[in-house]
């Protein structure tokens, strides 16, 4: 019998960590039926029994507010929510906070009693296995009083416990645990301490049931009221051992005075460093690797197996994909991908991205954007889908449409920035910045525009904020290593065969047809050169062989500077536009299309005349 576990929680208290611990690198990424949420999948090895553990997207209770709620409800029950008497104003938001502990308020209700979920027999899990935050204990009780009363074996892991320390109080496991008729194994998933013990707790628990547990109190009801007296009855007070000036930056970090100038201190170190670790991996162990060990042995045997003319040029010529379909993707793109993600890891991992989200609301608000819209623009450098889709947390479908059109008009996803970095750096450092300062400018005027015209909602910002921490290097690397795979899946494979069919028009001619047909636009409007042409037909399929090919061509800076305008601005590539479809509708990814194919004629045209005229 194949057994399946959930993996839930409220969000941001350590799942992901205590998912990959269990699962190792066997994890996939899914999209749930009928729905836009991705979830994690992924298969544990229990002493040759084989357990399908699931990464549950994080809620508050299982009376769902939003999309992501209601998945996570599915997979508890094996159906969608049942009605429900309790409201929320934002989604996937957290509940209010009493004064005295810092616990959710109770929210009103009906006159009737919620109708709780059941879950149906065919699709029930076998285990939940439930993370309860000790450094936020209260926030997340509720949900597991919630889950406590269905008719299925639980484990809680009592994570961060070294955060509740350092706050001040301890939490007593016997006296929770024997209240809630539950295991419970305290854990510190950071540092791998009690995994070991969990992962013997569900073997335990799959092979020989919860052991003489009972079935729940049932005068221990999912209330916030039983709440607060189970938090009175199990928490400890202890003199703090954390950082006394922990609370002094959180000051600082979130406050327009030092706020900004360190927000502006940190995202430029960023930059720097995205912009120092790629050039020095592609220059030093990139380029060397594939130019001199990996090309040139692909090279020779082409040209000695396969005839000359058109297809072993289709292999090794212009638009050779064995020859440019390696180089592009991975000594242009890769080795930025690899510092983008590790500078991302650390800002995600230390804390600070939520307290910039609350730093920069009230300047977001200008254009009808919550503080934490910063966060999928963020994301948006390094792909655009997963910042389209984390759009989802946002309040209103209009902030949903602002960031997406954002997203997909001025932000260029990392491989994209690679390139503009390999195009540019060289020959500019100066105007290599200027392009990203210039779709900085654009993005905030678009952002005004958006906001005045579209109706909708602009809810205020709602958002957790978790404690700042020191990044774990352990961490980030395992992040970085699965976002690396799935550049190569999801970017460098398609890039190579993007590559192998421009290789095709470009032998077979199509793409000179092309060139001589919008040339009076491209050498007449644009004052670049004919060739140029080419890479405006290979940016419908992946956006950065827009810019790609401008690096094998004899430009000016002026006409360098052009050239990436046109770039940036230009149509996203296919699988945004259809993501945009899918989260959307299809007529927003056709007005994306126009809009974006416009303004990067109309602006690289202007950019032109007035680069020219000034140098």
């Amino acid at each position: 019998m194949k057994h399946t576990v959930l993996l839930m929680g409220t969000p941001n208290v350590g799942k992901s960590v205590i998912f990959n611990y269990l699962t190792g690198l066997n994890v996939r990424v899914a999209n749930y039926t009928g729905t836009t949420v991705d979830y994690a999948r992924g298969m544990i090895n229990l002493n040759g029994r084989i357990v399908d553990l699931i990464d549950v997207p994080g809620t508050y209770s299982l009376c769902a507010t939003c999309e992501a709620e209601e998945v996570a409800v599915e997979m508890v029950c094996g159906r969608r929510k049942p009605d429900c008497d309790y409201t929320s104003s934002s989604c996937c938001a957290p509940p209010a906070r009493s004064a005295r502990h810092s616990a959710p308020l109770e929210k009103e209700t009906k006159s009737t009693e919620p109708v709780k979920p059941v879950p149906s027999e065919e699709n029930k899990p076998s285990l939940i296995v439930y993370v309860l935050d000790a450094g936020n204990f209260e926030g997340g009780l509720y949900l597991l009083l919630q889950l406590l009363e269905l008719d299925v074996p639980l484990i809680v892991a009592l994570n961060r416990g070294d955060l509740a320390r350092k706050k001040g109080y301890l939490i007593d496991v016997g006296t929770l645990s024997s209240t809630l008729n539950v295991p419970i194994i305290p854990t510190i998933a950071i540092t791998g301490e009690g995994l070991k013990e969990l992962e013997n707790e569900i073997f335990n628990t799959l092979d020989h049931g919860p052991a003489g547990k009972e079935k729940i109190n049932p005068n221990l009801t999912a209330t916030w009221d039983n709440v607060e007296n189970l938090s009175g009855q199990v928490l400890r007070r202890v003199d703090p051992t954390g950082n006394p000036g922990k609370e002094a930056w959180d000051r600082r970090l979130t406050s327009p005075w030092p706020g900004l100038p360190l927000a502006l201190l940190i995202l430029a170190v960023v930059f720097g460093g995205v912009v120092g670790i790629g050039m020095g991996f592609r220059q030093f162990i990139l380029l060397p690797l594939f130019r001199e060990l990996i090309i040139p042995p692909l090279v020779s045997f082409v040209s000695q197996v396969v005839p000359a003319g058109l297809i072993q040029n289709i292999f090794i010529g212009e638009y050779g994909f064995l020859v440019k379909g390696l180089e592009w993707p991975f000594t242009l793109v890769l080795p930025y991908v690899l510092s983008f993600y590790t500078m991302l890891s650390l800002l995600e991992d230390s804390g600070y991205l939520p307290r910039l989200a609350i730093l920069l609301d009230g300047l977001f608000n200008r254009i009808g954007l919550p503080g934490s819209g910063v966060i999928p623009l963020m994301l948006g450098y390094g792909c655009g889908i997963p910042a389209i889709m984390a759009t989802r947390a946002l309040g209103s479908h209009k902030q949903r449409l602002i960031v997406t059109v954002l997203v997909c008009l001025a932000i260029p996803c990392i491989s994209q920035t690679g390139a503009f970095i390999s195009l540019l750096a060289a020959r500019s450092v100066p105007v290599m910045l200027s392009v990203f300062l210039f779709g900085l400018l654009v993005m905030i005027a678009a952002g005004i525009i958006l906001n005045r015209y579209l109706k909708g909602e602009q809810p205020d910002l709602l958002t957790e904020i978790p404690d700042l921490l020191m990044p774990r290097f352990g961490v980030a690397l395992k992040k970085l290593w699965l976002r690396i795979k799935l550049y190569i899946t999801d970017g460098a494979l398609p890039m190579i065969g993007a590559v192998a069919l421009a290789a095709v028009l470009y032998e077979s001619g199509l793409m000179a047809a092309w060139g001589r047909a919008i040339s009076p636009l491209v050498t007449g409007w644009l004052q670049l050169p004919e060739e140029a042409a080419a890479p405006l037909a290979l940016g419908i399929l992946r956006r950065e062989l827009t810019v790609l090919p401008l690096l094998d061509m004899d430009l000016n800076t002026v006409q360098l500077f052009t050239g990436a305008v046109v770039g940036l601005f230009y149509v996203p590539c296919i699988a945004i536009v259809a993501t945009v479809a899918r989260e959307f509708k299809l007529s927003a990814a056709i007005f994306i299309l126009l809009l974006t194919t416009f303004l990067a004629f109309l602006v690289g045209g202007i950019v032109s005349r007035i680069g020219f005229l000034i140098f």
